[in-house]
């Protein structure tokens, strides 16, 4: 079977999760990814819990489909043979402090001047250029400066992150998408670039309509937590098991869900005519609808909602969502044979492609720290005596 990147060479020496996501993406597609990996202990993730036998559930989540070595990042030859695996590769990723790839003689100008068609991607946490250039890429910080956090939460809560690394994920695509746009250049010049995101950046380009409120009108936007910001009701509201989402978006729609719940004398009330009214009167509101939806389970009213054209569903926890119909159905879960763990289950690639084989995207468990160096070295031309030399100097590590 043949994937879309197929024959693109990539060399990741990317850590924690935003470049790591970045490059397991590129694997899931097809492309040949070596997870170079410091020495002695490997990539920091492989410290963070929880654990499943000793094994990083954090890891296992971002570094499927890959080969790993492990290299004493730390000795001349080790940083000599980096540099000749990514003169010799398509593509190298990498997320260190901005300057540190430089200071390894590994930069883009110097790679780029032996190589001109070698595309590389960095991803930091602040930009490269700047006071904040500097700054180490943690996750919820960014959240913080990108104003991403002033945005989720109540008035009761303040700001909260989101419950994910959004700003790592996000990094992670949207270097894949300059990825992928260098490729198609390189294709038609044969120029290589250097691609470059920041967590910073990855997060204000997903501000949107909130950004644009504040760039058009100077509106500063405040959170608003599970409600919507113009339209109400539009949100988060208890049932007889827990929360439903509800998005009545529409005064046709309105009028369907006060029918539904048997509060058609909502329609004609005054505080409740408009949208202006709804919103200037949503707590009331909220209070009346809750008490008539409190009659049923979220999963009683969803589907009764959906067939009157009122866009609806539960806020479901990770159990109700793993054993989900919809997600079954759509296969969304795949497994994948692990070296220790035996049976792995991964959330596989969110796309689907004519030509990409469903399932297909998870191939190979994320590597034991070394478990392919010897036969990627043998890959990339070095003769098994100089291979077992670098072994047995402690160059580079092999697993088992």
């Amino acid at each position: 079977m043949s994937l879309p990147l197929s024959g693109l060479k990539v060399l990741d020496l990317t850590r924690a999760l935003s470049g790591p996501f970045s490059t397991m993406i590129l694997a899931d597609l097809g492309a040949e990814v070596i997870k170079v990996e410091p020495m002695p202990a490997g990539d920091m993730v492989r410290q963070w819990g929880p654990f499943d036998e000793d094994i990083s559930v954090y890891y296992l989540s971002a570094n499927r489909n890959k080969k790993g070595i492990g290299i004493d990042f730390r000795s001349a030859e080790g940083l000599a043979l980096i540099k000749e695996m990514a003169l010799k590769s398509d593509i190298v990723v990498e997320n260190f402090k901005v300057g540190t790839m430089e200071n390894m003689g590994l930069g883009y100008d110097e790679l780029s001047r032996e190589k001109p068609g070698i595309i590389m991607a960095s991803i930091s946490g602040f930009g490269s250029k700047g006071p904040a250039k500097d700054w180490a890429g943690f996750d919820q910080i960014a959240q913080g400066y990108s104003g991403f956090m002033s945005l989720t939460g109540t008035d009761e809560s303040g700001p909260t992150r989101v419950g994910t690394a959004i700003g790592d994920l996000t990094a992670g695509m949207w270097i894949v998408i300059g990825i992928l746009a260098a490729v198609v250049e390189h294709k038609n010049s044969g120029r290589g670039q250097h691609v470059e995101t920041s967590l910073l950046a990855s997060l204000m380009g997903l501000l949107s309509v909130q950004g644009q409120r504040y760039l058009s009108v100077q509106e500063v936007p405040q959170p608003c937590g599970n409600v919507h910001p113009v339209i109400a009701p539009y949100g988060t509201f208890e049932t007889a098991d827990g929360p439903l989402n509800l998005a009545p978006a529409t005064h046709a729609m309105w009028g369907k869900l006060c029918s539904i719940l048997g509060l058609e004398a909502l329609a004609s009330d005054p505080r409740f005519l408009t949208n202006a009214d709804r919103m200037q009167n949503r707590h009331a509101l909220k209070e009346l609808l809750e008490a008539s939806l409190k009659r049923r389970s979220r999963m009683e009213w969803t589907p009764l909602m959906i067939e009157n054209g009122i866009p609806a569903g539960p806020i479901n926890t990770l159990d109700d969502v793993f054993s989900d119909p919809q997600v079954l159905a759509c296969k969304l879960v795949q497994t994948v044979e692990h070296p220790v763990l035996g049976e792995l289950k991964q959330v596989g690639l969110p796309l689907s492609m004519t030509h990409m084989e469903d399932g297909s995207s998870v191939r190979t468990a994320p590597p034991l720290f070394g478990q392919h160096t010897s036969a990627v070295f043998a890959d990339y031309g070095f003769a098994p005596a100089e291979i077992e030399r670098l072994l047995g100097q402690k160059v580079i590590h092999q697993a088992g």
